[in-house]
C-alpha cells in the first residue's frame, strides 16, 4: 500500500484506476474506520475512474496524533495529499464523519470539487449534550480501548440482518487506535454548523442514507437534500449506517448514476 509524508505525518492511501479521464473520485471514511470501508467502491469504480481513498489522520495506516483533530486538519491533510498525487479536481464523497469532512473541504477549497457525495451524515453543529458525550467517549476509548465500544455500537453501524457486513465493520472499529479515534471525537465535538454552507453549494450533490440508520436518520438526509440547490436523494432499503458495505450493489448503482450525470457532453 502506498504512503506519503504529508503535513508532518505518514498518510496511507489507495490510488487506483485510470488517470486523466476526468475528475478523480475521492472517498473519505467515517469514524472509527479506515479506507477499507470503501473496498467495494474502490473495486467497482477504479475500472472507470481514478479512485483515491486515504486513511485519515489517526486511523488505519496513517500516523496517530493524540489530542484533538479538528475537521479542518483532516481537510488540510486531504488537500495536501491530493496535491502530492497531482489530483487537481475531484468528486468528493464521505460517510458519517467523512461526510462532515467533505463539507469542511467544500468550505475551504470549493473550486477543486466537481461533485459531492454525502452518505449517512448531517451538517448541524454539535449540541451541548452531544459535545459532552463525545468528550466522554473519547476519554473512555483512551482508558479502555476500542473493543467494548465496537461491541456496543455494531448493531447500530450495521443492521442486525446484514450479517455479511458485520465482521469487517467490527474489525475496523476494534483495530482503530484509541488515541486517534479520541482525537477525532474531540474535534467533531467542536465542529461548525454547515447548514448555511449547503445552501451555497454550486456543484451537483448525491445524498445517500440507509433506511434504518439510527445515527443519521432519513429525516437528516431529507433536510440536506432540501438545502442543497442541485441534489439527488437516495434511500437504501434494508441498510443502517453503512449502506456502502451493507448493500453495496444498491449504493454503487446510485453512485454510478450520479457520476455518469457529471460527464459533460463532448
Amino acid at each position: 500500500m502506498p504512503s506519503a509524508e504529508i503535513n508532518g505525518i505518514t498518510i496511507g492511501y489507495e490510488d487506483k484506476g485510470p488517470q486523466g479521464t476526468g475528475p478523480a473520485l475521492v472517498l473519505v471514511h467515517g469514524h472509527p474506520f479506515d479506507r477499507s470501508m470503501w473496498r467495494h467502491q474502490i473495486d467497482r469504480f477504479s475500472a472507470t475512474h481514478r479512485v483515491v481513498a486515504p486513511d485519515l489522520r489517526g486511523y488505519g495506516a496513517t500516523t496517530v496524533v493524540p489530542g484533538t483533530t479538528p475537521l479542518s486538519v483532516f481537510a488540510d491533510d486531504l488537500a495536501a495529499l491530493l496535491d502530492h498525487l497531482g489530483v487537481e479536481e475531484f468528486v468528493l464523497g464521505g460517510l458519517s464523519m467523512g461526510g462532515q469532512i467533505v463539507m469542511e473541504c467544500y468550505r475551504l477549497f470549493p473550486d477543486r470539487i466537481r461533485g459531492l457525495v454525502l452518505a449517512d451524515t448531517f451538517p448541524a453543529a454539535e449540541t451541548e449534550e452531544g459535545r459532552a458525550g463525545r468528550y466522554a467517549t473519547a476519554e473512555r476509548l483512551v482508558r479502555e480501548g476500542m473493543r467494548g465500544y465496537a461491541d456496543e455500537v455494531l448493531d447500530r453501524m450495521v443492521a442486525p440482518y446484514n450479517t455479511h457486513a458485520a465482521p469487517h465493520v467490527h474489525r475496523m472499529m476494534r483495530d482503530t487506535a484509541p488515541e486517534g479515534a479520541a482525537a477525532a471525537l474531540r474535534g467533531r465535538a467542536e465542529r461548525p454548523d454547515y447548514r448555511a454552507l449547503l445552501t451555497t453549494v454550486s456543484v451537483p450533490a448525491l445524498v445517500v442514507v440507509g433506511r434504518d440508520d439510527a445515527f443519521t436518520p432519513v429525516a437528516d438526509a431529507e433536510a440536506m437534500h432540501a438545502a442543497l440547490p442541485h441534489s439527488t436523494l437516495v434511500v437504501v432499503e434494508r441498510a443502517a449506517h453503512m449502506p456502502n458495505l451493507e448493500r453495496p450493489e444498491e449504493f454503487d448503482a446510485a453512485l454510478a448514476t450520479f457520476l455518469d450525470s457529471l460527464v459533460r457532453p463532448s
